[in-house]
């Protein structure tokens, strides 16, 4: 779990990254039809600003240090990414069956 946190930290960072998941999840939408690619795409839309609006210091006090609302948001975004790639591919899967 510790490596999923480190990693999804770049997006604290740069908020900007969280575009590239949209694009991807987007992309593969308009491939898949699949309304769970579409709510990976949603997910990782919803928290772009979201991202920027704490970095920015809009939704958080001066104390933007513990983010504890990324001991859910990391694991819900991981969750919701990796059942939209599944659903994308699981479709592949059909398509060409």
């Amino acid at each position: 779990m510790d490596l999923l946190y480190r990693t999804m930290a770049a997006f604290i960072e740069q908020p900007l990254l969280a575009a590239v998941p949209v694009g991807i999840f987007l992309a593969l939408f308009a491939v898949s039809r699949k309304f769970l690619v579409l709510a990976a795409a949603a997910a990782w839309l919803v928290y772009l600003p979201y991202e920027y609006a704490m970095k920015l210091r809009i939704l958080c006090s001066g104390e933007c240090n513990i983010r504890i609302d990324l001991l859910v948001l990391y694991p819900a975004l991981f969750v919701i990414s990796v059942a939209g790639l599944l659903a994308f591919l699981w479709a592949l899967v059909r398509r060409h069956a």
